[in-house]
């Protein structure tokens, strides 16, 4: 991916509850937060996505724990995540009766979250996201960005995967890579920032 003014990193749902002590916890989501520190540097802009659910969320009883419900720390940015670059961070999730995987639609595609919208208003071509989980959050907001017409890459490391089933993160990378999506480690990124700081020194 080459990083350039119309490019955007898109940060997924890094939460107190998808963290190591959270309702929802996903193992080691708390080691991708250096990574994605680090990732913003590239971007001249970042964005966020917040999973949002109102208490008794529809999703809790069928699917899932109860998890970032509004207004609790388990809603909140873990500490260690850097968001003073954060330009805005879209809530998703926020329909009592329908989940929202993604960033940028609910699961049935009835309402956008305005993240779509925001990106292509700043003149946003290509876009990288990582984030928690690979396996759902992640990967829909991964295939939608494709389907809205951004070229896309997910950064691996940067992101970590729930792993309901065993081989679900496997299975969501090959996914998204069959649906278009460039899948690349961090440093693919780190390795160009600090080559082109050699050269311009």
């Amino acid at each position: 991916m080459i990083v350039n003014n119309h490019s955007a990193f898109i940060i997924i749902d890094i939460q107190n509850d998808f963290c190591p002590g959270g309702s929802l916890a996903v193992k080691e989501g708390d080691r991708i937060v250096p990574v994605v520190n680090e990732l913003q540097k590239r971007f001249a802009l970042v964005v966020a996505t917040k999973d949002w659910h109102p208490a008794g969320h529809s999703s809790f009883a069928s699917l899932w724990p109860p998890h970032c419900v509004q207004e609790t720390e388990g809603a909140e940015f873990v500490a260690g995540l850097d968001t003073s670059r954060v330009a805005r961070v879209f809530l998703k999730g926020t329909d009592m009766d329908i989940d929202s995987y993604s960033g940028f639609f609910d699961n049935e595609h009835r309402r956008a979250t305005g993240l779509g919208g925001y990106l292509k208003e700043r003149g946003v071509t290509d876009v990288a996201i990582a984030g928690l989980a690979t396996d759902y959050c992640v990967k829909y907001s991964a295939l939608d960005a494709v389907m809205l017409g951004f070229k896309t890459t997910v950064v691996a490391d940067a992101c970590r995967g729930v792993e309901v089933r065993e081989g679900d993160t496997a299975r969501a990378l090959e996914e998204m890579a069959a649906a278009g999506v460039r899948i690349i480690e961090s440093r693919r990124l780190l390795d160009a920032r600090a080559s082109g700081s050699r050269q311009r020194a």
